[in-house]
């Protein structure tokens, strides 16, 4: 009698769309459907946002799967199948993010770029988004998740903030199976572009990320060049040595270049600007 009623209470939490406690449903970790999407709008570094805007409905399809799964079932998940999860939810939920406001309305008054993400109000903090069962900004998932749970320094070349500056948005998701070769390739990419390095004499000229994030570099990369420098500047140099250009990385290795902090381009990296 008692299995009977519990058959009937499931069979009426499935017809009337209600989880049974526990329950998660099944999550593409292969990604095919923004796989699809990033195939068709990413072209080397930049996105065609005019075309996605079109492509709304795939969009938005590809941002939902983002809470097929609950909190308990994504929290049993391998650490690089979560990894790779809120890497993709931050990428993806940017593009929601820029399309939502394309094309970009620039405020009268401005300092930043009239095509930048930072025209849009609020854009990592209260603009919210659904995924593993509860409401996230951008600014939940990078400080609150990725930087503190999994304390991996690469995250900062695979998390993408629609700008120029930043690292590019990877041509298609970042998946568990290959997860540490994907992150070692963003951070190559990325050092090796001029938003990433400039070596300019005895000067090795890095992005602003590593001014704002360096101490996130510290505990991996400052032991690869010892030193007395400060632990940051160290990591930096660590950094290079490991992910940058032959010739970045042989000046420092010795540890003696002077480190300065490139401008950043805030301007929105969209393959035609409209």
């Amino acid at each position: 009698m008692l299995l009977r009623s519990f058959r009937f209470a499931a069979l009426l939490l499935v017809l009337t769309g209600v989880a049974m406690p526990g329950a998660t449903a099944a999550f593409d970790h292969s990604y095919s459907d923004y796989a699809q999407l990033l195939a068709r709008h990413v072209d080397g570094s930049r996105v065609s946002y005019a075309a996605l805007k079109a492509d709304r409905g795939a969009l938005d399809r590809v941002a939902a799967q983002f809470d097929a799964p609950d909190a308990q079932g994504e929290g049993g998940w391998t650490r690089e199948q979560r990894m790779a999860f809120w890497i993709n939810a931050y990428n993806a939920f940017t593009l929601r993010a820029i399309v939502d406001a394309y094309p970009i309305q620039s405020r009268w008054f401005t300092r930043q770029p009239r095509n930048s993400i930072r025209q849009i109000p609020d854009a990592w903090t209260s603009r919210r988004w659904r995924a593993a069962g509860r409401a996230v900004s951008l600014d939940d998932i990078e400080h609150r998740v990725l930087r503190p749970v999994f304390k991996d320094a690469r995250v900062h070349f695979a998390v993408n903030c629609a700008s120029r500056s930043c690292p590019p948005l990877a041509a298609e998701p970042f998946r568990a199976d290959t997860l540490s070769a994907q992150l070692d390739a963003a951070a190559r990419h990325y050092l090796a572009s001029r938003e990433g390095l400039r070596l300019d004499g005895n000067t090795l000229r890095v992005s602003s990320l590593f001014k704002w994030y360096g101490e996130d570099f510290v505990a991996e990369y400052s032991p690869i060049v010892p030193g007395t420098r400060p632990h940051v500047e160290r990591a930096i140099l660590g950094t290079i040595v490991r992910y940058g250009p032959p010739d970045a990385a042989v000046r420092a290795r010795n540890g003696g270049p002077e480190i300065a902090f490139l401008d950043y381009d805030w301007s929105l990296n969209e393959t035609e600007p409209q």
